[in-house]
């Protein structure tokens, strides 16, 4: 009796090279989508002054990181079936707008923390108001991770998108903390090593954030479409 065959692209080695040519075609368009903003932060010095002008440059990332969700979230595990570019090019013609209706402010809070704490010595402040502060921008950036798979994966409001990021952020913590878990890792990699660190690996670190947000995904699929 014959052993049953296999058809091309659907063993473990066709899935192990479908998924690393889809994370570096991913990376490589993430880069390149984004390569405006970064040229501009090389040329910025470390000054806390310039946060206003990292902010701006900083603008192209959000539609980068959002279009890498999508084209990640819609990944073929057969390398008969693979087009991450072409899938990557649509979630990003589909989510700039939105991505940056949701990046553009919390980019501008997370620019008025860091400038405040930078210089916290100024305001007169009591110093558990600079904890308060850090904190505060800890969860704007979970929020903010929550917002992202939200509006790369679905067509809703930005106001919408802030609500339900904020609810998941509270009711999920699972996926609250897998997302805190990957904030610390890009800060650590950026603190011991170098900053252009989490950028070459940002690719990887949206996938993992897709894993640790399956429940958030699952349960806005359920209950909060048709």
């Amino acid at each position: 009796m014959s052993a049953p065959s296999v058809s091309f692209g659907a063993g473990p080695l066709s899935r192990a090279a479908a998924l690393v040519h889809t994370l570096l075609t991913v990376e490589a368009l993430l880069l390149a989508a984004a390569s405006p903003g970064l040229a501009g932060l090389l040329l910025l010095g470390p000054d806390p002054a310039n946060l206003p002008l990292a902010a701006v440059c900083l603008l192209p990332l959000g539609p980068a990181l959002s279009a890498a969700v999508y084209a990640l979230h819609r990944r073929s595990a057969d390398l008969t079936d693979l087009y991450p570019a072409r899938t990557y090019l649509r979630g990003w013609r589909l989510n700039a707008v939105p991505a940056l209706k949701l990046w553009a402010p919390l980019l501008g809070w997370l620019t008025v923390v860091a400038f405040t704490l930078t210089h916290f010595a100024a305001t007169g402040l009591p110093g558990w108001w600079a904890g308060l502060l850090a904190a505060i921008g800890a969860v704007s950036l979970l929020w903010g991770a929550h917002a992202l798979i939200l509006t790369s994966l679905f067509a809703f409001r930005a106001r919408d998108i802030a609500r339900l990021a904020a609810h998941f952020l509270l009711t999920h913590g699972r996926a609250t903390l897998g997302a805190a878990s990957l904030l610390v890792l890009a800060g650590a990699l950026t603190a011991l090593l170098t900053e252009a660190l989490p950028a070459l690996l940002a690719a990887p670190l949206l996938l993992s954030l897709l894993h640790s947000s399956r429940a958030v995904i699952t349960r806005t699929q359920e209950d909060f479409t048709a």
